[in-house]
């Protein structure tokens, strides 16, 4: 490999939210990884910050071509540069959206377990969280078709949240069922809000559907959103993209952005993002083979060290969601017992709603080493919990 993602990078005393710990513990809970980001990035900021100077900026052409060139390369998909426009993040901009371009007590439909952030991204806002629940059978989500569609046909349904790759399942969405919802959605007029934050990290052999590549009539009721945070390991420079095919519902959902002050880049954003999407390709390529050797790691261990859980087979995301159904039905007891009794972190399912009382969920974006120490740390914590 040409990146060092051995490399031990220690981030304690760096205002590290995941490494806000004590001494003894190991965090594998947030989506952030504890991977340097791509060598041309840290370039692109150096030669911002030697100029010294930190005034207003604006975003370039070359910004929304650096996306443009990405989507075609990476996804064989081409999105228009008129339907592209910046914010400083992802869940910003979807509690945006849901401000200016839905009413106070409208239903919000998610589809349960789900990222976790959305609930209250949701509630703060006033609207309803309206759950049409994923199926679960085997080890394997499937949508509950008539319920989604019952759920849809609500007259208090405004819109409609996609994580799109599924965050916590790792689940690819096909076209076929993405253009099942987006049908469905556009019969009821209900809008969809597309969260592709991980939609680059898919496993090798695997590649997700944009929401925005699919037909014109399913497109138009629509906004998508993407972000070089998670896929580069970028979060604090406050930087993404919404990519909204109708040119009304842009001048809409620009006005909110412009309204709640986040459509305007901070100072190391758009160069960083530039070189992310210009110069990253081969490091990407890197680090899906990286983590997919973690996810072999934790499957393998799993089933020949903890027979009670088991690893659903992840087709995204650096996150990994275990089934520990035989073992609890109350994740955030287990997972509290584990960290207390051998510090290893993890996220408890019970916060991604849904069946999540079930699950949990660990962050697979470190190194081998640390992998294989928080599963060493995971068997004797299981142990203990069904000892105890």
């Amino acid at each position: 490999m040409a990146y060092d993602f051995d490399k031990l990078n220690d981030r304690r005393k760096t205002n590290s939210i995941k490494w806000d710990v004590e001494e003894n513990e190991l965090p594998m809970w947030v989506a952030d990884m504890d991977f340097q980001t791509v060598p041309e990035v840290l370039e692109a900021m150096h030669a911002d910050v030697d100029r010294g100077i930190f005034g207003y900026q604006y975003v370039p052409d070359e910004y929304y071509q650096a996306i443009i060139n990405w989507y075609k390369t990476e996804y064989n998909f081409e999105p228009k540069m008129e339907w592209l426009t910046f914010s400083t993040g992802v869940v910003p901009s979807i509690a945006s959206i849901i401000r200016h371009l839905t009413d106070v007590g409208d239903n919000i439909l998610l589809q349960e377990p789900n990222y976790n952030s959305f609930y209250h991204t949701i509630t703060d806002n006033g609207r309803h969280i309206l759950n049409s629940e994923l199926d679960y059978s085997d080890g394997k989500y499937a949508v509950n078709w008539q319920d989604l569609e019952d759920k849809l046909s609500e007259v208090e349904t405004t819109a409609m949240i996609i994580c799109n790759p599924h965050n916590p399942t790792g689940y690819i969405w096909s076209a076929e069922e993405l253009t099942k919802i987006g049908s469905l959605a556009k019969k009821h007029h209900v809008m969809i809000i597309s969260d592709e934050i991980h939609g680059d990290l898919t496993m090798p052999g695997f590649s997700y559907v944009p929401f925005a590549s699919l037909d014109k009539e399913i497109t138009d009721n629509s906004i998508s959103l993407v972000s070089p945070s998670k896929t580069f390991n970028l979060a604090v420079l406050h930087a993404a993209t919404l990519i909204v095919p109708n040119a009304a519902l842009l001048t809409r959902v620009e006005r909110g952005l412009s309204i709640d002050g986040i459509s305007s880049p901070g100072a190391l954003a758009i160069n960083g993002s530039i070189a992310a999407y210009k110069y990253g390709h081969e490091w990407l390529k890197e680090l899906r083979e990286y983590i997919s050797n973690n996810r072999q790691i934790l499957r393998n261990f799993v089933k020949a060290n903890i027979p009670e859980i088991t690893v659903l087979d992840g087709e995204a995301t650096y996150l990994a969601w275990l089934d520990c159904s035989k073992v609890t039905d109350n994740s955030e007891e287990f997972a509290q017992f584990v960290r207390d009794q051998t510090g290893l972190y993890v996220a408890d399912g019970e916060k991604y709603k849904g069946n999540g009382n079930q699950f949990l969920r660990i962050n697979l974006a470190t190194t081998k080493s640390r992998v294989e120490d928080g599963l060493k740390r995971l068997k004797a914590g299981t142990k203990a919990y069904l000892n105890k």
